[in-house]
């Protein structure tokens, strides 16, 4: 099987290069595909003849997104329908990432794969269209929906700049930490997330598949668990997300359920306290 990874520079692009046994895998980031560019995705789609595309590249800046909403859609939404119009025509397969902010917030249960979307930003609403796109164009394509996603490569690669490592750098340093807690979701470890969506491949099926570490969380509790396993003792300090200034409005609750992995009989996915474990014993070998 060939499967050609665009994104592969990201923090779940990076894992995908490796999660698939015995597959022929091809990465490209940003400097080898132009996901905006029709004649570049035809040319990769020439070059590597790939039988699974997994597309993780979006416009993902949920700030800039509000004040650049042209760019958010054609990244994310008309862009993904070009890419799975070309795909279908090749024959190939597709797996699209999408994610928890494609819903409003108001449930107190975790989101199933059925449950209707409410995006509440440009940045959402440009993912849920990406899906529409996705879904009309070949019953055969993926979408995988995700949360918090956090990686050992991809945090490495952006300078640090992710949750977790903000959390560890700032404590390390003696600062104070101010964490929402009244934000819950679902954090994924990107490594987690890559194995699952290999065996999502694997069922030679398509749909909507929620890929998240089990269990929620919020914000504060997950910055806790963080410093408590890094054993880091830090002045951590529980706020709201109305003590935080944005132009994004976030749903207040995002957990999603695995419905979908049930009924195909893949495996659970680890708790979401042992995708910590995993990151910061990679983090230590990166060291």
């Amino acid at each position: 099987m060939r499967v050609l990874v665009i994104g592969s520079s990201g923090q779940l692009g990076a894992e995908l290069i490796g999660a698939f046994d015995g597959a022929d895998v091809t990465g490209l980031d940003h400097a080898a595909i132009e996901i905006e560019s029709a004649a570049s995705i035809e040319q990769a789609l020439r070059e590597h003849r790939p039988d699974v595309v997994v597309n993780t590249a979006a416009f993902h800046n949920v700030e800039l997104c509000e004040t650049q909403p042209d760019r958010a859609f054609a990244v994310n939404a008309f862009a993904v329908d070009e890419l799975a119009a070309q795909i279908s025509r090749a024959g190939a397969r597709l797996v699209h990432l999408s994610t928890d902010y494609v819903f409003d917030g108001t449930s107190r249960v975790p989101y199933v794969e059925s449950d209707r979307v409410g995006p509440l930003s440009i940045y959402a609403a440009s993912k849920a269209a990406g899906e529409q796109f996705v879904a009309r164009r070949d019953a055969q394509h993926v979408i995988v929906r995700t949360s918090g996603l956090y990686g050992i490569r991809g945090s490495r690669s952006k300078g640090g700049h992710s949750f977790i490592e903000r959390m560890l750098t700032r404590a390390q340093a003696g600062e104070a930490l101010e964490v929402v807690t009244d934000v819950v979701f679902s954090p994924s470890y990107a490594s987690h997330v890559a194995q699952a969506i290999a065996r999502i491949v694997a069922l030679d099926a398509g749909g909507i598949y929620h890929v998240t570490n089990c269990g929620s969380c919020s914000w504060y509790e997950f910055a806790k668990e963080i410093l408590r396993q890094a054993q880091l003792d830090a002045d951590l300090r529980a706020t709201t997300a109305t003590q935080f200034a944005s132009k994004v409005k976030r749903p207040a609750f995002s957990a999603l359920a695995h419905a979908a992995m049930e009924r195909a009989g893949l495996p659970a996915m680890p708790p979401w306290q042992d995708g910590i474990r995993d990151y910061l014993r990679e983090r230590a070998k990166a060291v």
